[in-house]
Order: C-alpha cells, then structure tokens, then sequence
C-alpha cells in the first residue's frame, strides 16, 4: 500500500499529520504501508516555483493512493492564475484521471445539536452526493478574459459536457445507489442549459439497465432548497462538477461542520485521491484548532474503495464515533458553553480509541 501524502497549504499539514499517524498505527500493527510526502498547492509554488511539481506528480501516479490536506493561502492571490494553489488540484486531478468525486454527508447522532437544522429534520442523515470531478465549467475550452466591442473587461468560462463522460460518471451513481436503498437522484438545470438537457438525456438514457434503481431528476436551484428543508428525502445524488461543488459544501452543514465531511475521488481502476472537502482554512493555520475528524475519515475511505479493505475503514469510522461518544470536540463541533480540545488531542483520542478497539 503505496500512499503519497500531499499536505498542503494552510490546516492541511496539521490535519494530515494526525491522518498520518492513524496510516503509521496501522503500519505498526502489520500493513504493508509506506508514504512519502511532497508539497503540493502554495506549497508546491514555494517549493518548486508551480503548484504541482513535476515530482509530486510523479510520485501521485506511481502510488497506490493519495491522502492530501487542502490547498490556498492569501499570500498566492496575486500569482498568475495558472500559478495560484488551486490550480495544481485541478491539474491532479485531470492527470490521475480521477473523475468520480464521492462525497458521503453522514450525521452522527452525537452531532446533532451542531447541526444548523433542526435535530428532527437531520437525525439519521445518511446521503452520498457523486460529483463529476474533471468535466464542466471548471475544465470547459475557451475560457478567459477580453474587451467587449463596447471597452468593457468581461471573463467567460465554457460549460461542457460530452455524452461518455455522463454516461461514465452516471453509471457510478447507479452502482453505488444499488449498494444502498437504490435510489438515485440525478441533478441538473435542464431547464435553462444544453449541457443539461444532454446530462437528463443521458442519465435517463442509462436507467433501463438499472430497473432496481429508483431515478429522479431535480433541478439544482430545487436541490439546494430540498437539501435544506428535506434532506432525508435523498440518498444518492449524481450531479456535475459545479453544482456538485456547491451541493455538497452545503450538506456539510447538514451534518454539523464542514470538518466532518470526507471525500473520495477516483478514477476507472478505484485508484484514489482521499481528502476532507474544507479548505485550507488559512485564519487557523498553525494554531492547534483545525479538526482531523474528515481527514482521518477520508483514511477510511481510502480503505474502503481503493484497499478493498471494509474491515480497516469500519474500524476507523467506529473510532470517530467513539470519541464523539467521549464527547471531544474541536471547536467547530463544540455547542456553546462546551469545552474544545486542539488538533494534536483530537488525533490523540482516535488513536486511543483505535487502540482499545
């Protein structure tokens, strides 16, 4: 089990080092695990002159998995755009083909009173959204900047979408909700965008295959409310990649902080970039507060799809709800009037409960 570990920018190295000593626990006990870390992000920019150095590329591809924190910083904004963090993930993600995002909302009961929602309306939250990951306005040709005939600057990005790549990302959506309560709700703006009326084309097209698979279809606008008023009415989302973006940074809400929420991104052959979905959070960075909590689930993650290894992920996922169970917080977790413990204390107690388990 060769994983590549890419800090990052900002929390990213505080959050991956607790990741990293679940991987080294683990190790210890007799899995045949080695990691090497590269930088990657402002990190990469500062190390190498570019966001994603040749070597870490390298080493992504050579390895079985990738485990990264998360990328950005104030101190990139005025790079050129093709130098700025962001972009050496989308380039990792593109050269490691990894076009199936999963990202699973799951409320742990402990949790939800931390929930913005009502406890009432989130208990028993378990949904999984599936964003297409290397596709759409992020990626779409022609994009840029240029001078209207009327002498006004104006930007413009491409939205685009070809009918394999639907079809593939689609077909992802299907088998997972098979493995679940086989429904499938496939999200879109079909009733303004071509792109979209193509996605609901094909999406329905591929739905005779999958007869015990439920499929729906839901405007996005439509989608964001639902997730808010009646978000157990879904399981599985398939969406694209921009409103895969937003819909799931809003179910992270759902299910008490953004620091909760793990993700996956995998390509054809289950090879797999693991990372939490929050960002680099450059106003904690350095200050012990960050929470591991999603990182150390994106571990889980990585054994669940890319080891095969569903014994090893159910362990790990049973630690966390045991220290949730301890009542250890880290601040964004934390009601008010109720005591928070650092990043470092957060991965000591996973560690502990990993250790009894």
């Amino acid at each position: 089990m060769k994983i590549a570990i890419l800090p990052g920018d900002g929390i990213g190295p505080e959050i991956v080092g607790q990741a990293q000593r679940v991987l080294d626990l683990l190790r210890d006990e007799g899995l045949p695990i080695t990691t090497e870390t590269a930088p990657i992000g402002g990190a990469g920019y500062d190390a190498a002159g570019h966001p994603l150095p040749p070597a870490t590329l390298e080493l992504a591809q050579q390895a079985d998995a990738v485990l990264m924190g998360a990328v950005g910083g104030p101190q990139y904004d005025k790079l050129p755009r093709g130098m700025r963090p962001e972009q050496g993930l989308l380039a990792i993600r593109k050269a490691l083909h990894l076009f199936a995002n999963l990202r699973p909302a799951i409320l742990y009961p402990e949790l939800a009173a931390a929930s913005t929602l009502k406890p009432e309306v989130v208990a028993g939250l378990d949904l999984m959204i599936i964003r297409e990951l290397t596709g759409d306005i992020y990626f779409g040709q022609p994009r840029g900047r240029r001078t209207n005939a009327g002498g006004a600057a104006e930007g413009f990005d491409t939205m685009h979408y070809s009918v394999p790549e639907i079809e593939r990302i689609a077909r992802v959506g299907f088998e997972i909700a098979r493995k679940r309560s086989k429904r499938l709700c496939s999200v879109d703006k079909a009733n303004v965008l071509d792109t979209s009326i193509l996605w609901r084309e094909t999406v329905s097209a591929l739905a005779p295959e999958y007869p015990d698979v439920a499929l729906s279809h839901m405007y996005v606008d439509n989608a964001a409310m639902q997730l808010v008023r009646n978000p157990k009415q879904f399981d599985v989302i398939v969406t694209g990649n921009i409103f895969g973006d937003i819909l799931s940074d809003e179910a992270s809400m759902l299910a008490g902080s953004i620091g909760m929420l793990p993700s996956a991104s995998l390509d054809a052959e289950q090879k797999g970039l693991y990372e939490p979905i929050h960002g680099s959070a450059p106003d904690l960075a350095g200050q012990d507060k960050a929470n591991p909590l999603a990182t150390i689930l994106s571990v889980a993650l990585m054994f669940r799809y890319t080891f095969a290894n569903p014994a090893v992920a159910l362990r790990i996922e049973q630690a966390v709800r045991r220290v949730l169970q301890q009542r250890h917080r880290t601040g964004d977790i934390a009601l008010p009037g109720e005591k928070s413990i650092g990043t470092r204390a957060m991965g000591d107690a996973v560690i502990a409960a990993l250790r009894s388990a």
